[in-house]
């Protein structure tokens, strides 16, 4: 099985309003806008077996679903950036969802994620770009928000071994109460 994690996809009108945002970088190797997503667990690459208890386990969670709000940007790796993103607003039945997913894995074996828990949609991945660099995009960008939406599912993503950045495939929906 290929390298899994779960995440929210992003509706495709907040994705355009994202790829608005590409550019003005150098040495940033932008998301395709269909990638866009919000991770909530990753996975990492695991057998065939553990795969299906994976998939199994989590169709076992009840939530209800949860409006998601875009509102900011941010950077991963302050000293070296390695990451530009656009900011979810933390909610209390994210992290919830967030604890439940992480639970389930750990109790199906896999290691716990050892960082902590940060809502984003990656915008770009960047490299030989200085933080001042960075501080500057974040400063003419950082203003961003979007239209709240409703996450409605939430997914089983499979990607191929690459740098990241896609393609990511659906290998599996759950769907989230109204």
């Amino acid at each position: 099985m290929p390298r899994l994690f779960t995440g929210f996809e992003v509706p495709s009108n907040i994705g355009s309003k994202l790829s608005m945002l590409r550019g003005g970088l150098r040495g940033a190797r932008w998301i395709d806008p269909e990638n866009y997503h919000i991770t909530l667990r990753f996975i990492g690459d695991i057998d065939d077996r553990v795969a299906e208890d994976v998939m199994c386990e989590l169709d076992r969670i009840r939530r209800k679903s949860l409006t998601i709000h875009l509102d900011g940007l941010g950077v991963f790796g302050n000293g070296k950036p390695h990451a530009v993103w656009a900011r979810v607003i933390p909610s209390e039945d994210l992290y919830e969802l967030q604890s439940e997913q992480e639970r389930i894995l750990q109790r199906i074996g896999l290691k716990a994620e050892r960082r902590k828990y940060t809502p984003h949609v990656t915008l770009a991945r960047v490299r030989r770009t200085g933080p001042e660099e960075v501080a500057k995009w974040l400063s003419l960008n950082g203003s961003f928000q979007a239209e709240p939406f409703i996450a409605g599912r939430f997914v089983l993503y499979s990607a191929k071994e690459t740098v990241g950045g896609g393609p990511y495939l659906v290998e599996e929906a759950y769907p989230l109460a109204a």
